[in-house]
């Protein structure tokens, strides 16, 4: 994957591109889209969190547009919190407080200019990510 060209800027983060951040959550328990589970994003510079975007999922369980579109994104580290309790709550889920999944935190890399989606599957009890396509 070759760089769009964009200049470097401070710790080597690009100052312009053509990259993109996308999600799509799967509630595996029930065999559908999680629908209204609430995502915030983070830029994360050492022991700095800069929130950047909150978002929430549609009846598809996909956000209306990307997390972190094109005029926003730099290369760097990001962290995703899906706050999975709220939404298990909302659905029904009964269980003992606090929930076993309450936010899943997923920390990642973006280092070159690129449509990056990183998915979660989620269940009360488990969760999985990979990097999409």
């Amino acid at each position: 994957m070759a760089n769009s060209g964009g200049a470097s800027g401070k710790d080597g983060q690009s100052a312009q591109s053509g990259g993109f951040l996308t999600t799509h959550v799967l509630d595996t328990a029930r065999g559908c889209p999680a629908d209204g589970l609430a995502i915030w994003l983070y830029r994360v510079s050492g022991n700095s969190h800069k929130k950047i975007a909150e978002m929430v999922t549609n009846h598809d369980g996909r956000t209306d547009g990307p997390i972190l579109p094109t005029g926003k994104f730099k290369t760097g580290q990001y962290e995703l919190i899906f706050f999975a309790g709220d939404y298990l709550r909302k659905k029904g889920f009964e269980a003992p407080e606090p929930f076993f999944l309450d936010q899943v935190s997923i920390r990642f890399g973006m280092s070159e200019d690129d449509h990056y989606h990183v998915p979660l599957l989620l269940s009360p009890y488990g969760y999985s990510t990979y990097r999409g396509s």
